[in-house]
């Protein structure tokens, strides 16, 4: 039997493996498009879970540790991965509702209802992915659960069976045989379930050794963080600690009188047994030193007040959701990145817009928040782009205080045309379906870098060069970013096309940007074409052609 114990530190452990390995995992994806990686949306998902875990209690059942534990990712889902991998401890949740500790036969149902919740979230499943290989354990959980009662031994059989499945994918997937890799998402799997057997062995927690220090991009850290200190802050370092004191503890006095030498804000509260520190200094070594004289540290924090104060100033223009009462008819939530582009969605209307896009996916609850942020009773949401749509419709199924949709939008013009086929006076049925005829009558082609050295739908793609792709596609691969814009709205361009709308972003100048379209307006005299200051990251255009 598997107590609630062991399974909370289990699922700790599974975090910290993907988190250990999220660089590994992110390589094996086979597309030189920078985007928000597999194995960093894995593990910021499975992550979100990790406090309200440590936080559980030793006699926890193995009920609350799973619904901890679905919660967390449920809400912290970033990226198709990340839905799915929240899908699949979802089932764990439903299994186990109720149950004290997890015996064979439940944790076998947990498996298979996290696979099949997997499979239904899923519009078009494709084989050779993550689906595949948590599929295949869990066939392989039910297959040994018929001759063993033991659910570590059963749980080894579903590791050795991932593994198997995984090394089959490229096989069942020619894009991943011809860059000579295996499935990103499926490895990824196959890192938690190993690190969870870890725990079910030993007994022990996989340590963490990812990086404390690398900088974790959030949708709250997604614009450029670097900016000039505010001089009102005089003090840097926001120092608090927990001191257990020693048995010939000098007088907290003392260590108070100290503190008012290097820093401000000074406080320390002197208990039987502990003091409690808080300063604000330049040098927050001095005063740990300090404390170590009069006792034990524990829970030592540190925090850079003037990088807080830059982002919060960063940050103003986009102020936290707060949950709203719906008054309006409609309302719309989209995703965008770049003030052109937010300003742009915010002229037509929305309500609601959550920073993210290609390389920040943002999880379902950024997404939910900004939902609940949106007075109206039915809310329209634009994800943008085809790795948040998952994470949309899971913020969707979260929300039962007002109806939501979740348009099908992959990219920014799809979202911008769906606003503009918006008829306040028609009702629900009647937009979406102008809305969604609308969004695929676009066609976008969108110019970026490669991220990576690649090989791909025989493309021998060198880092650094011009990727250009059209709906979707990698279409060619250039040296030379204004060539390849024009190649590629040339592409885009049918005999009924009427306009081009070309967003540049915020690595192209306004010179170069009208230059492409004057070439394209000298090209396609009857064609409008309308150029926009876009500001996106990542994206040099995107380029719509209706």
């Amino acid at each position: 039997m598997i107590t609630g114990k062991l399974l909370r530190d289990a699922f700790i452990s599974g975090a910290n493996g993907i988190a250990n390995n999220k660089k590994s995992v992110d390589e094996l994806n086979v597309f030189p498009v920078p985007d928000g990686d597999t194995g960093t949306n894995m593990a910021m998902t499975t992550s979100n879970a990790v406090a309200e875990l440590k936080h559980l209690k030793d006699d926890c059942t193995a009920g609350e540790a799973a619904k901890t534990m679905a919660a967390g990712c449920l809400r912290g889902a970033r990226g198709n991965s990340g839905v799915i991998t929240s899908l699949i401890f979802r089932g764990f949740s439903k299994a186990l509702k109720g149950e004290d500790k997890c015996d064979s036969e439940t944790l076998v149902k947990a498996l298979e209802l996290g696979v099949e919740g997997a499979y239904k979230s899923v519009m078009k499943p494709t084989e050779g992915t993550i689906l595949t290989v948590a599929r295949e354990a869990s066939e392989k959980a039910r297959e040994v659960s018929r001759t063993t009662n033991d659910p570590v031994l059963i749980w080894e059989e579903v590791c050795r069976a991932a593994e198997i499945s995984l090394e089959n994918t490229p096989k069942l997937l020619p894009v991943l045989a011809k860059a000579g890799v295996v499935d990103a998402g499926g490895k990824g799997i196959c890192v938690i379930f190993e690190a969870m057997l870890h725990t079910f062995k030993t007994g022990e927690i996989l340590e963490s050794t990812a990086d404390k220090n690398e900088p974790v991009v959030t949708v709250e850290t997604f614009a450029d963080t670097v900016g000039k200190f505010d001089s009102e802050i005089t003090f840097t370092y926001c120092t608090e600690m927990l001191i257990t004191k020693k048995k010939d503890c000098a007088d907290p006095s003392k260590l108070r009188a100290y503190l008012e030498t290097i820093g401000d804000c000074v406080v320390v509260v002197d208990d039987d047994e502990i003091i409690k520190v808080h300063v604000h200094t330049n040098d927050p070594g001095l005063a740990i030193q300090k404390g170590l004289e009069f006792g034990h540290i524990n829970l030592p924090k540190i925090e850079n007040m003037k990088l807080q104060h830059e982002n919060a100033k960063k940050q103003a223009d986009t102020p936290e959701f707060k949950p709203v009462k719906p008054d309006k008819k409609y309302g719309f939530v989209t995703v965008a990145a770049g003030k052109g582009i937010e300003d742009m969605f915010a002229d037509l209307g929305a309500d609601c817009i959550v920073k993210g896009g290609q390389t920040m996916n943002p999880s379902t609850d950024d997404i939910l928040k900004a939902i609940l942020a949106c007075p109206a009773k039915n809310v329209f949401v634009l994800p943008n782009n085809k790795n948040i749509i998952m994470a949309a419709e899971q913020a969707m199924k979260l929300c039962d205080d007002r109806k939501v949709v979740v348009l099908q939008t992959r990219t920014i013009p799809q979202g911008i045309s769906a606003m503009l086929a918006f008829d306040p006076d028609a009702d629900t049925k009647s937009n979406i379906s102008a809305m969604t005829a609308a969004l695929e009558g676009v066609s976008t082609g969108t110019i970026t870098f490669a991220a990576r050295d690649s090989d791909f739908e025989g493309h021998n793609i060198k880092k650094g060069e011009i990727l250009c792709m059209d709906n979707g596609r990698l279409s060619f691969v250039e040296k030379d970013l204004a060539k390849g814009a024009f190649k590629l709205t040339k592409k885009l361009v049918k005999g009924d096309s009427s306009f081009v709308t070309i967003i540049y972003g915020a690595d192209v100048t306004e010179e170069a940007a009208e230059a492409l379209a004057e070439q394209v307006r000298n090209k396609y005299g009857s064609i409008d074409v309308n150029l926009i200051n876009g500001g996106q990251p990542v994206y040099y255009y995107i380029i719509s052609v209706e």
